[in-house]
């Protein structure tokens, strides 16, 4: 926690040093990018001045601020080793309103030794009289099926985003206008298309300063254009052309898809980490990892449906992720993948069953709740052919002739440098 006040306290400092200055030199850390091995999109970023801990980028929305604190670094596994079972929270639309979800569940995580991953919406970070400057593919200038924001809403999403940050959590991206369906939705955009949105999608988070006129206030500690390594796509649309599109991006992961609970591997270049289906307490059919997905199965579209039946949707949502959860803990120890809106739809029910998932799993043994770009770190660090012989379980599937003589075979050593590990207690 020490490294986290610290740097927290640096953009006090930093807030005051004009955006034309090379740099304001505060402590002295790596700067982002530095550590030997470490990925990153293949367009590197300029290095910072020699010595500095800290330097704005563009208008000073953002900055380099060194590497990420509490980002562990990957282990590959030994011969007989079991893996772990990781489990990634993640939310779509992150930003912090009226509800405050955002601050609770950074809260949340740290009280449970868990890191999630934040998507931000880009046009959370764009004031409402300035939404002309989004230029959605195919359709006018300033549409967008979600709304903008208000000076005092960007500034409470920054807050969040900067603590989330520095707590070890990863800030992806929702893109920005929220477009589904026929007529201009995603899934009818080209390559170039997604290409556009991406670029739009960062340039509203490196220029918010500009946009909001608050040019005294602390950045955001990262530099966006590394920071974001993947996505999930609105209503999960659009998968094929944006990863395409991502991957000459240098993103390094998807989670816009759906999946069954087996272990994970690339899809055009990038992991396939897709919410997966798990078992629905009195129900026939399986249900998917996300909270909107439960509502729409038991009130449809209407976000407050019956209140004497809320309770009990939460209560059915929280036991389908534990029964998916110990579906894998038991079995196969694929990664649980699970997305939410910060919403309070039926009640804030779902937003319960969120919360007592996490206290439930993240505190047992060999558990890593972890945020997407700590999973495809270990992945990453992986002998490939571990990672071939994993996705030959099946759901629920533990080896037969157990963990140590199933992962017996010695992998190739690891090469060095190699991202991810075991989360830090705080």
């Amino acid at each position: 926690m020490a490294a986290t006040k610290m740097l927290a306290a640096s953009f006090t400092a930093v807030a005051a040093c004009a955006a034309v200055l090379s740099g304001c030199a505060i402590g002295d850390h790596l700067a982002p990018g530095s550590q030997k091995g470490a990925p990153g999109p293949k367009e590197a970023a300029p290095a910072p001045a020699p010595g500095s801990a800290i330097r704005l980028i563009g208008d000073g929305s953002t900055a380099f601020t060194g590497g990420q604190p509490h980002l562990p670094k990957a282990e590959r596994l030994k011969a007989g080793q079991k893996p772990p079972q990781f489990v990634v929270f993640s939310w779509d639309g992150a930003g912090e309103d009226s509800q405050k979800l955002f601050s609770h569940f950074r809260k949340v995580a740290k009280e449970n030794n868990a890191t999630m991953t934040y998507f931000l919406s880009g046009v959370y970070m764009l004031p409402e009289e300035k939404r002309d400057l989004y230029r959605p593919p195919q359709h006018s200038p300033g549409s967008s099926e979600i709304g903008f924001n208000d000076e005092q809403g960007i500034k409470d999403t920054v807050d969040q985003l900067r603590g989330a940050w520095l707590e070890g959590n990863e800030i992806g991206t929702h893109f920005n206008g929220h477009f589904c369906g026929k007529g201009g939705g995603v899934g009818e955009w080209s390559v170039a298309d997604w290409k556009d949105e991406i670029n739009q999608a960062k340039s509203f988070v490196k220029s918010w300063k500009t946009n909001t006129g608050m040019k005294d206030a602390a950045p955001l500690p990262f530099d966006y254009d590394k920071e974001l390594i993947g996505a999930r796509t609105p209503c999960l649309e659009g998968q094929k052309n944006f990863r395409r599109a991502a991957h000459d991006l240098g993103f390094r992961y998807d989670t816009s898809g759906v999946n069954d609970q087996i272990w994970p591997n690339k899809n055009d270049g990038l992991w396939d980490l897709s919410m997966q289906l798990v078992p629905f307490p009195g129900h026939k059919d399986e249900q998917l990892t996300m909270d909107y997905n439960f509502m729409v199965n038991q009130s449809g579209t209407a976000t407050r449906g019956d209140v004497d039946k809320q309770e009990f949707w939460g209560d059915e949502m929280r036991d389908s992720l534990l029964q998916g959860f110990d579906r894998a803990y038991k079995g196969n120890r694929a990664p649980l993948v699970i997305g939410n809106h910060f919403e309070s739809w039926n009640g804030g029910n779902y937003m319960r069953a969120v919360e007592e998932a996490v206290h439930t799993v993240c505190n047992k043994p060999e558990v890593r709740c972890v945020s997407f770009r700590q999973l495809a770190d270990w992945l990453d660090a992986q002998d490939p052919k571990t990672l071939d012989r994993l996705t030959k379980l099946g759901v629920g599937e533990a080896p037969k002739q157990g963990w140590a003589s199933f992962m017996s075979t010695s992998p190739a050593p690891a090469p060095k440098g190699v991202p991810g590990a075991p989360a830090v207690k705080r």
